[in-house]
């Protein structure tokens, strides 16, 4: 692996607050079900690309997501090191090895099954994950060529805290990507319907709240990113979200078939996933962006 310089005398432990240790549980329990959702581990939503994908093979979808966020990175052929913040099982860490042989790769999470799991998957290529938070990680400032956040910065509420701190570990130059769910109005002025999914996507995916878009640029902008550009790719990912009902029954019935109890991670899990479908309908007040900016 390209040689990474950490910051000397850092500390990476923090007071756990409750929401991060709800978060810590909820991954360290419920990873194991993403298999279900995707054979390559990728926890997030995928991308529609027509005539290049299958609306019918969900981890096409997946994968097409990863490429689309990586692509953005404009990471030239050349060494250079990714950072993935809230990374998963390193889903997208792998599939962006494999793409390319100059790349090296850093992922940040808070769960330790995660990072056990994650890291054997890595094993054979030029990455590794660390856990750490993302909002204050242990990376030397201008250290990184590109940062991507694939429905990781939600845990946090969207805050500037987490965009400030992907802005201070990039280097003069480099983008961060960042791939969610985001309010179109403020939560104040959603519709009832809007605002009981809301509600209870964030109870049952253990978020904070969503950003409200246009705040989010306002806060990207104020840490210091420039080129501010939101692509609205909510039709791209309604294909792989319209599999959550089917995944759902799927999995329930998977977990009958072998005598098993559900975890109550894994209920919140597939309730969070319900409430996501049913939020996606409200178009007037969700949407799905890609964000990209440069440091």
């Amino acid at each position: 692996m390209k040689e990474f310089v950490f910051e000397k005398q850092y500390n990476p432990i923090r007071e756990k607050t409750k929401e991060s240790v709800e978060i810590i549980n909820f991954y360290n329990e419920a990873t194991e079900d993403y298999e279900f959702w995707s054979k390559d581990f990728n926890m997030h939503f995928g991308y529609f690309n027509l005539f290049r994908t299958n609306p019918f093979k969900r981890d096409e979808m997946l994968n097409e997501m990863n490429k689309q966020v990586v692509n953005r990175l404009d990471l030239a052929e050349k060494p250079a090191i990714l950072v993935d913040l809230g990374c998963g099982m390193g889903g997208t860490i792998r599939y962006a090895l494999a793409k390319n042989q100059y790349l090296s790769a850093l992922g940040v999470t808070l769960s330790e099954f995660q990072v056990k799991e994650g890291n054997g998957l890595l094993k054979s290529l030029k990455g590794v994950i660390l856990k750490q938070d993302y909002n204050k990680t242990s990376f030397a400032p201008d250290s990184v060529d590109g940062a991507i956040a694939i429905e990781s910065f939600c845990h946090s509420g969207h805050t500037k805290t987490a965009f400030a701190e992907a802005h201070r570990i990039l280097k003069p130059g480099g983008k961060l990507v960042i791939a969610d769910a985001f309010l179109k109005k403020g939560p104040e002025t959603l519709s009832y319907s809007s605002s009981v999914s809301y509600k209870k996507l964030c109870e049952h995916w253990g978020l904070p709240r969503l950003g409200h878009l246009k705040k989010v640029v306002r806060d990207l902008k104020k840490v210091g990113f420039q080129e501010v550009k939101t692509e609205d790719v909510s039709f791209r990912v309604a294909p792989s979200v319209l599999h959550v009902p089917f995944a759902i029954i799927g999995f329930v019935f998977k977990k009958l078939r072998e005598n098993r109890i559900l975890k109550r991670e894994s209920l919140h899990n597939l309730k969070g996933s319900f409430y996501a479908l049913l939020s996606g309908l409200h178009t007037r007040s969700f949407g799905y962006y890609l964000i990209t900016c440069s440091k």
